[in-house]
């Protein structure tokens, strides 16, 4: 699965790629997969991933940092770069595809370091250092921030494409089994198509909360 993700954000050509991990033991083989696919490789806090991210950036000297998240095997290169272009465009701290008018899946957060330092230096919640960049988001007053929404503007959000439990590793199978032929990298609409032909894909990890993960932390806060 890290093996597509990284594949698919090479097609962006933004830049360095840098796989974020822990230093875990278990999680060598992370670090063996992201150097046969020659990107650098970065390990920090476990459950502290805005210091992983952080510590990070100042290794690799990162002004403009692009977030995806693993867990992710349907990014769509294409539609990431386009909150990368929007965050070029100047005058914003954060632009993200994070709406409803997205699957759960192919979310990108870009924000500045100025921004990440921030949130590093200020954040002080559990879900804040987990999740990277609630303290960001949350805050409007204090960064400019940017949600790009889907031109049809049809609500999107409770799709689910991304991998936490068996039966989302099950759909995604079924949504590769169908779509990767010839090593082709396809696209967030070419899986639009397959599921508005087959609905019952959807069905198969739709039981799920797409928001669980963050609600976890928020108890725990």
């Amino acid at each position: 699965m890290l093996w597509h993700v990284i594949r698919r954000v090479k097609e962006m050509k933004c830049g360095k790629i840098i796989v974020a991990t822990t230093k875990r033991k278990m999680d060598d083989e992370i670090i063996n997969i992201a150097k046969s696919l020659h990107v650098n490789t970065f390990r920090g806090e476990t459950n502290n991933v805005l210091d992983r991210y952080y510590k990070a950036s100042m290794r690799f000297n990162g002004d403009i940092i692009v977030r995806i998240t693993a867990d992710c095997p349907l990014i769509d290169p294409n539609e990431s770069r386009k909150i990368v272009d929007k965050f070029l465009e100047g005058g914003y701290d954060y632009v993200s595809n994070g709406s409803q008018t997205y699957p759960n899946g192919v979310s990108t957060e870009c924000f500045s370091f100025y921004s990440l330092e921030k949130a590093w230096n200020e954040s002080r919640l559990r879900s804040e250092k987990e999740h990277v960049t609630p303290y960001i988001w949350k805050n409007p007053d204090k960064f400019r921030i940017f949600i790009l929404h889907r031109k049809d503007k049809k609500k999107l959000n409770h799709l689910r494409w991304s991998v936490d439990y068996k039966d989302d590793l099950e759909f995604v199978r079924k949504i590769f089994s169908k779509l990767y032929k010839n090593n082709r990298i396809f696209k967030m609409n070419d899986v639009l198509r397959l599921l508005k032909k087959n609905p019952e894909l959807s069905k198969i990890n739709s039981q799920h909360d797409n928001n669980e993960g963050y609600k976890i932390s928020l108890k725990k806060d």
